[in-house]
């Protein structure tokens, strides 16, 4: 995908980390190229995450909210791989193994996680361009 071109956009550049497939994915794409934000995606299939990435985010925001316990992925996994998620570290590397049990998108500007999850409304408060 083809990010918009820089000079149409008021913001710094953002990353969206995901998976093109994902319909949550093709929503946020489709809404910030609407709204005239640049971005460039991360495609974490191809691409690959990094631990210090995920320990990154989870610095920034809760595992349980990077964490997708809802994805089908999650539910395939055996129980007693489940069991270890609360530690932090077990967390992080099944998802760098399993990158799509990330709860889609993760949003960085500069390093910063701007936004998780795709929800319309939020994206207006949080995207509101600077003065």
């Amino acid at each position: 995908m083809r990010p918009i071109p820089h000079f149409l956009c008021l913001y710094k550049m953002l990353t969206v980390y995901g998976i093109p497939n994902c319909d949550t994915i093709k929503k946020t794409l489709d809404w910030l190229k609407a709204n005239n934000i640049a971005y460039q995606f991360h495609d974490y299939r191809k691409e690959g995450i990094s631990t210090e990435k995920l320990n990154s985010w989870i610095q920034q925001v809760p595992l349980e909210k990077v964490f997708n316990k809802a994805s089908t992925t999650f539910k395939e996994l055996p129980d007693e791989l489940k069991a270890t998620i609360g530690d932090e570290a077990a967390a992080i590397e099944i998802m760098k193994e399993r990158t799509s049990i990330i709860k889609r998108p993760v949003i960085e500007e500069d390093g910063k996680v701007v936004a998780v999850g795709f929800k319309a409304d939020q994206y207006k408060t949080i995207f509101t361009p600077v003065s």
